[in-house]
């Protein structure tokens, strides 16, 4: 019988809530997101001298102990890697055990066209996720491409968040060609598109961004249904076009996210204590705009 999600967060005792935290292994550690490669690579990339790899209930007792909720999600590249996704399904029935500091989104892989699409209707509608996270660059895709946009019709009518991932990629950072994983499906002006022809589709921008990040603050600024995370860097190196609208105009579309494992929660609130930004907004930042956009 399906374990369905049902949100259990008390916003009283929560002190934020971190939209962006990776699953790299199933409950056994018999299989992960990513080859050994690829791993090693992107702990030499953002180094993390942390766990890689914690499960789902190790995730959930991480963040109960700071008193943090987090959104947790894998990626389904499978095509785009050649590499075998972790279960959705799995981490959304586990994540509703720890109902009090998860949120599980689900991923399918948009190169499975109307396959992809089933598998979203029943992660929605049978196992509760609340979005969808997407890579471009790991799932080799144009976000664009109207091949995709059935996919994004039916998020739109399930009423659940897209989140791409925006920007350079950690994985496969330093690598003879990368890997193979090209930057450019990870433009958010490809993202500008889905949102004019989504408009009822809530889509997060994950990251900085970097190298593009005036684009994704235009979109941001732009279109009411698209937002900013500010996961994958420490704030100490954020731009700081980035830092200055986040602390006016885009106040209410930018959301924390850590990128943990690869980037703990600590580490990024001890730097962004140090932000130039108001009193006022960093509530806003670290928990208000993501449990209006969570519906929590």
């Amino acid at each position: 019988m399906t374990i369905r999600y049902e949100p259990a967060i008390d916003l009283d005792r929560v002190i934020a809530i971190d939209m962006h935290t990776h699953i790299e292994t199933d409950h056994d550690r018999r299989h992960f997101a990513l080859d050994d490669e690829l791993l090693a690579a992107s702990a030499k990339y953002f180094r993390s001298d942390d766990d890689r790899t914690p499960t789902v209930d190790e995730v959930a007792a991480y963040y109960r102990e700071r008193r943090l909720a987090a959104v947790v999600f894998t990626v389904d590249a499978s095509t785009g890697m050649n590499h075998p996704a972790l279960s959705s399904e799995e981490i959304a029935e586990r994540a509703a055990g720890h109902a009090d500091v998860l949120i599980p989104f689900g991923s399918v892989d948009p190169l499975r066209g109307p396959a992809a699409v089933g598998q979203a209707r029943r992660l929605a509608e049978e196992y509760g996720v609340r979005g969808f996270k997407f890579h471009p660059s790991l799932q080799a895709f144009e976000p664009n491409d109207q091949a995709h946009y059935p996919l994004y019709a039916a998020l739109e009518e399930l009423g659940v968040i897209a989140l791409f991932h925006t920007g350079q990629t950690g994985i496969g950072g330093g690598l003879p060609g990368g890997r193979g994983i090209k930057l450019r499906y990870s433009d958010p002006m490809l993202l500008d598109d889905v949102a004019a022809d989504f408009p009822g589709l809530d889509i997060v921008m994950a990251h900085p961004s970097v190298p593009w990040v005036d684009s994704a603050i235009s979109i941001a600024t732009h279109k009411s249904n698209v937002y900013i995370d500010l996961s994958g860097w420490s704030p100490k190196y954020f731009p700081p076009q980035l830092v200055r609208q986040a602390g006016s105009l885009l106040r209410h579309k930018v959301l924390f996210g850590s990128d943990f494992p690869v980037l703990s929660p600590d580490r990024w609130m001890a730097a962004f204590a140090d932000l130039d930004l108001k009193d006022e907004v960093r509530p806003l930042i670290m928990k208000e705009n993501a449990a209006r956009l969570l519906r929590l």
